[in-house]
């Protein structure tokens, strides 16, 4: 039986706001922007090259905005995604590498949204 995590639900101040740093800064790639009325919005954001997606909108999720950490886009080559968000505006710490002995090192930037969400880039040894 497979399990899939296929979308996880973002709490954000301003989906306008959110919405514009996800597609514009980040990369993601509006599915969906759905609003049947001033009570219900969802907007569906995808990472390139993802299998799950982020939603924000209006009556999604009660969680208080800011309250999601340690989101993960793993990526092949963590200096290139880093720069390239920073280009794009996005504020993204310096890379970190942390190894133990005898294992591979691993490497991560962290950044977050206009909420706080926590997100970090990671590049995993292949």
């Amino acid at each position: 039986m497979d399990f899939k995590l296929e979308l996880v639900p973002i709490p954000v101040t301003d989906v306008d706001r959110a919405k514009a740093f996800y597609t514009e800064r980040v990369g993601f790639h509006c599915d969906l922007d759905f609003s049947p009325n001033d009570a219900f919005r969802v907007v569906q954001l995808t990472p390139p090259g993802s299998a799950c997606s982020i939603c924000i909108g209006v009556g999604v999720v009660g969680t208080p905005p800011g309250s999601v950490q340690g989101l993960h886009l793993v990526v092949a080559d963590i200096h290139a995604a880093r720069a390239e968000l920073v280009g794009r505006g996005v504020d993204v710490a310096e890379v970190v590498d942390m190894s133990a002995p005898g294992k591979p090192t691993v490497s991560y930037a962290a950044f977050t949204d206009p909420d706080g969400n926590g997100w970090t880039l990671q590049q995993l040894p292949y």
